[in-house]
């Protein structure tokens, strides 16, 4: 018996109990845009299984697939075969390495041919366009409680963790999603996404949205302003950005113009109200902040021009906490506590964010956040980016607060005077170095080793 006889008859088997790999009403539907030409459920689903035949058994296998599409495929192909993609915080080899050495047996699998590639490294076929057919759309189906994902966490409070996700967990999250971009912009609507798909944030709003709606992707993930204005272009309206409030600040300095934009979608750092307010007024558009984490998935949502309160999507519920804030989501099996502190407000239905655990500072008596340092420091003229963390403990015990920032042109003693008019000296950081560029990673977020090793 042939192996795709196998995957046929196993995924019929499925069809009765499992949940839909794919939704598709018809084959033509547009799944993704890659070179300027959109690929229909017909085709992708071709894509999938002829890849899946070709994949060696095991248990998980890391997915560093870069074009959007090719990730997609691979998503797909790997979860046919009962497998976990294994989503490293980064595509560095020291972290690929990481992950694959905590999952013994597993195989990396991308498009492209890489010169020192991982142990084990598949290298995926060219997904050249194939004949339609509108066999295999409607009934492929994966069981409910297999874990299709383990994502890892950024490494910016730490070393990053794995977390498992089941493709219930995945339908569940994405239906909050949903609601929310329906609410916005309508139906039928169509992602240009500038963070990549490994990352939690970017697996939802680019790879389980054009799998579970009728939503399509653009296959690339443009970072350069000239970029993201070409692959808005070759995608049709109504078109939703999902980016990042770094990403979002450098293409509003480049002053590119952008095709029209039916709502931005943000998240991985808190979005800065007077950024929030030139985007809307900039591209004419809602921009949505998304509330959520690896561990969680997003669960809330707000309008950060307006500076509202965040809105949890239907059936979540927090529970404050001493250290924390307890989720309960229909994404999650059990409750999952998070740092962040919030407040209730509106019988529970909405929440302000007051800061995180861990970020609580206090020195000398007095109380501070390493968030709110990083926003007035931020806001100083000049500064371009950085941000204010907290030294692992010397000999004695004490932890000390340290800066970086990128601020042209201008000396420590001047941005520390400037911070010196808004916070009470204890809280002053020492010290605090003018560098370059913050060390980033693709999200935009700041892995706390690479945060000591620039210090």
């Amino acid at each position: 018996m042939s192996l795709a006889i196998v995957f046929e008859s196993f995924q019929r088997d499925q069809a009765a109990h499992g949940l839909p790999l794919l939704i598709a009403d018809r084959p033509e539907r547009p799944v993704a845009w890659r070179q300027g030409k959109a690929v229909s459920a017909a085709q992708f689903m071709t894509h999938v299984q002829a890849v899946a035949a070709q994949l060696p058994p095991a248990a998980t296998a890391v997915n560093l697939c870069e074009d959007r599409y090719a990730f997609l495929v691979a998503f797909c192909a790997i979860a046919l075969r009962g497998q976990a993609n294994l989503l490293p915080s980064s595509r560095a080899p020291q972290a690929v390495a990481e992950v694959m050495a905590a999952h013994p047996g597993c195989y990396a699998v991308g498009e492209l041919a890489l010169d020192n590639p991982p142990p084990h490294y598949r290298h995926l076929p060219a997904l050249s366009v194939t004949p339609e057919t509108d066999d295999g759309c409607a009934w492929l189906a994966l069981p409910a409680d297999l874990v299709v994902a383990i994502g890892y966490t950024s490494g910016s409070t730490g070393v990053p963790k794995g977390n498992a996700k089941t493709w219930a967990s995945f339908h569940a999250s994405t239906a909050g999603n949903l609601r929310m971009l329906h609410a916005a912009v309508g139906k039928g609507f169509h992602v240009v996404a500038t963070v990549p798909p490994q990352h939690m944030y970017g697996m939802e709003m680019s790879v389980l949205l054009p799998l579970l709606d009728d939503v399509s992707v653009h296959a690339g993930r443009p970072l350069f302003p000239a970029d993201v204005a070409a692959a808005l272009a070759e995608v049709p309206e109504p078109r939703v950005l999902v980016t990042t409030p770094v990403h979002l600040r450098a293409l509003i300095e480049s002053g590119v113009t952008l095709p029209s934009i039916a709502a931005v979608v943000s998240a991985t750092a808190p979005m800065p109200v007077e950024l929030a307010q030139v985007a809307e007024q900039r591209y004419g558009a809602p921009l949505l902040e998304v509330f959520g984490s690896t561990e969680t998935c997003v669960f809330a949502s707000r309008r950060a021009a307006d500076d509202e309160p965040w809105t949890l999507f239907d059936g979540v519920q927090l529970h404050p906490q001493p250290d924390g804030t307890q989720v309960r989501a229909p994404q999650l099996d059990e409750p999952m506590t998070l740092a962040d502190i919030v407040t209730l407000h509106d019988g529970g239905r909405r929440f302000r964010l007051r800061g995180r655990h861990a970020d609580l500072l206090e020195i000398a008596g007095k109380r501070a956040s390493l968030g709110d340092l990083t926003r007035r420091l931020l806001s100083i003229p000049g500064v371009k980016d950085g941000v204010v963390f907290q030294l692992d403990s010397d000999a004695l015990g004490v932890q000390r607060i340290a800066a970086l920032a990128v601020a042209p042109g201008m000396h420590e003693q001047a941005i520390l005077d400037g911070l010196r008019q808004a916070v009470d000296p204890v809280f002053l950081p020492r010290p605090l170095k003018l560098v370059d560029g913050l060390p980033r990673n693709e999200t935009g977020k700041l892995p706390r080793a690479a945060l000591l090793a620039l210090l």
